[in-house]
Formats: C-alpha cells, sequence, structure tokens
C-alpha cells in the first residue's frame, strides 16, 4: 500500500511551488529585507523543548477549544492571506469551507472587500473580518458596516502596516498585485493610533476587536487599556519590518503583561503539532497559521486546506497524548524549558 503524499504540512510547499508562476509563489513566500524575521519565525521554536509527563492516566486527548466564545475544535485559526485567488480559483471560498469542516474560524483579509459577502456566505463557519484601515476612511468605514452586515464574528485589526514591508523578492519579479475593483481606494492610512479604536468600534458596533502586530509589552498594556477584546502577537510572517522578534519569542513577555485580562493568540512559523503545544505552553489561547494552509489551497483547493488543518490537529492531539495532557486547560508552563 502506497504511503500518503503529504505527511506533514511542509509537504505542501513544494507541491505548490509546482502550480503556482515563480512571481506569485514568491509573493506568497517570501519576506522583507534579508528575510531574517521569516526565517527566525520558525527557527524560534527550537529554543523550547517539551517537559512530558507520564503515567497520569491521560487517556485521549481532547483537543477542542474556544476563542471570544467561539467554539473550536482545536486552538488552531486561518491566518488573514491576501489575494487567495492568485493561489486557487476559488479562494477564499475554498478557504472559508475547509476552515468550517475543520471547525475552525477563518480570519478573512481585507483583500477580499470585493466579495467580502460571497466569503461570508461560502460556508456556515465562524468568520472574523481582518481589517486595515484606509486613508480613505469613508470607505473603511462602509467596509466596517458591511462585515458586521454579512455576519462576520469579530474584527481583527492589523496595525503593523502603516507601509508597505520592503519584499526584495516581488521587487526583483516586478510583482504586480492584482489589485482589483477596490484598487484605487486600498492606500493604507500611515497616521495610525490608539484613538482609531473608536473609529472602529462606531462602524462595527458590538463585534469584539482584535490588535494584530503586538510585539512589545509596552504596546501590549495600552492595547488593554485601550478596551481591546484580544491581540494577536505577530511580526506579519515576517513581511514587514525584518529583524522584528518572532511573536513566540515576545509571547512570554506580552502573555504576563496582559495578565490574564484579554486572550493573547500568536501567529507565525507554525508548521507542527507541537509548535500549537509549545505556544500554548507559552500562554497563547490559540495560534493562527498562514502559508501553511495557503499552499495546501494551492495544490488541491479545499481539499488541501482541510487536509492541513487535520494534519495540524492530528499532530497537536498527539504531542498532548505524548505530554500526559487530557484537554487544552492541562496545557501549562510546566510543560515548556529553554533548549540548551
Amino acid at each position: 500500500m502506497d504511503e500518503p503524499r503529504f505527511v506533514n504540512v511542509d509537504d505542501y510547499e513544494p507541491a505548490a511551488r509546482e502550480r503556482l508562476p515563480k512571481d506569485v509563489y514568491d509573493y506568497f513566500a517570501g519576506g522583507a529585507g534579508d528575510e531574517w524575521s521569516l526565517a527566525e519565525n520558525r527557527r524560534a521554536f527550537d529554543r523550547w523543548v517539551l517537559r512530558p509527563r507520564f503515567l497520569r492516566g491521560a487517556g485521549a486527548p481532547d483537543t477542542s477549544a474556544e476563542s471570544l466564545g467561539t467554539p473550536l475544535s482545536a486552538p488552531i485559526l486561518l491566518a488573514p492571506v491576501a489575494f487567495q485567488k492568485m493561489a486557487h480559483p476559488d479562494g477564499e471560498l475554498a478557504a472559508a469551507r475547509a476552515a468550517a469542516r475543520a471547525g475552525s474560524i477563518f480570519v478573512v483579509s481585507s483583500t477580499a472587500v470585493d466579495f467580502l459577502e460571497e466569503v461570508a456566505a461560502a460556508s456556515d463557519g465562524p468568520k472574523w473580518w481582518q481589517l486595515y484601515i484606509f486613508e480613505d476612511r469613508a470607505f473603511t468605514a462602509e467596509m466596517l458596516e458591511r462585515a458586521a452586515r454579512a455576519g462576520f464574528g469579530a474584527i481583527c485589526w492589523t496595525v503593523d502596516f502603516p507601509v508597505n514591508g520592503l519584499r526584495e523578492r516581488d521587487a526583483r519579479n516586478g510583482f504586480v498585485l492584482p489589485i482589483g475593483l477596490a484598487g484605487d481606494r486600498l492606500v493604507m492610512d500611515p497616521a495610525l493610533c490608539w484613538d482609531d479604536v473608536a473609529f472602529i468600534r462606531e462602524h462595527a458596533p458590538g463585534l469584539p476587536l482584535l490588535v494584530k502586530g503586538i510585539l512589545t509589552r509596552e504596546d501590549a498594556e495600552i492595547a488593554v487599556k485601550a478596551g481591546v477584546d484580544g491581540i494577536v502577537v505577530s511580526n506579519h510572517g515576517g513581511r514587514q519590518l525584518d529583524s522584528s522578534p518572532a511573536g513566540i519569542t515576545v509571547l512570554p513577555e506580552i502573555v504576563e503583561a496582559v495578565g490574564g485580562r484579554i486572550p493573547v493568540l500568536v501567529d507565525g512559523g507554525i508548521r507542527r503539532g507541537t509548535d500549537v503545544l509549545k505556544a500554548l505552553a507559552l500562554g497563547a489561547s490559540a495560534v493562527l497559521v498562514g502559508r501553511p494552509y495557503l499552499w495546501g489551497l494551492a495544490t488541491s483547493g479545499e481539499e488541501g486546506a482541510f487536509d492541513v488543518l487535520r494534519l495540524l490537529r492530528d499532530g497537536f492531539a498527539n504531542a498532548m497524548a505524548l505530554t500526559g495532557c487530557r484537554t487544552v486547560g492541562e496545557i501549562t508552563p510546566a510543560l515548556v524549558a529553554p533548549a540548551g
């Protein structure tokens, strides 16, 4: 009997690379500058080891969790990834269906603004809207109001994008984004500040608000004081400021600063179930993955994206079983230690 072709998440990247034009692959795969932060997102996980416990009568682990009151089959969300139709014709629609099948939350990129209602209707699964605040504030307000009407369950405001990072792969390829119908309005506002929380609340009243892109204790403390409902620790997949730290590196200081007042999520470099376990042991309530499901989507559409989520969930369950954790609530800081 033949072995399955895709036995881990990383198996999907070379398959996706074969299918995508070089400039499109480089757009998704690349990072800013020397791509130090891009590589650091993976290296940083190697600086932590797991401390397994045995003979605890744990039995089969229960990977279920919740995020902002939404139940999850595992604490693994789909991060916002722009322009997914470049990877597969069904793009965000297929990702939405895969997330629903996997019992996850799909965080939909602002670049899907021209068809956000279609994405909302593509599945019955929970979805959050990833927000960029554009210079055209009227357009941003309209987008927020449409997302609220369409049934998105939260706003995930990406704050680390006042300007584009210097992505040299794209410059070398002469890559031009397929901006679409709203292209003339998709210009980021470089003058964002914490006062803009009120603007978001005004146009999406009642929806939970997370801020994505926090990398310091200082900003985490300001976020809590500003009244946000959650933080996503992230360096934008290494695509914005090169030499910024990996999310997993600064996660402990941000968790300490927040002090349990709001949930803290993290993304960047997660490729294994053991990575998910390390992130939760360091205080994250859930993780987000981006490129992994994008490679699955590029390889085989909805089925590929779903399989990536399955592989991560199964790997997480295996890591829980091998560290003696029956439930996500039993994952504590005692399960990890600095390597070496």
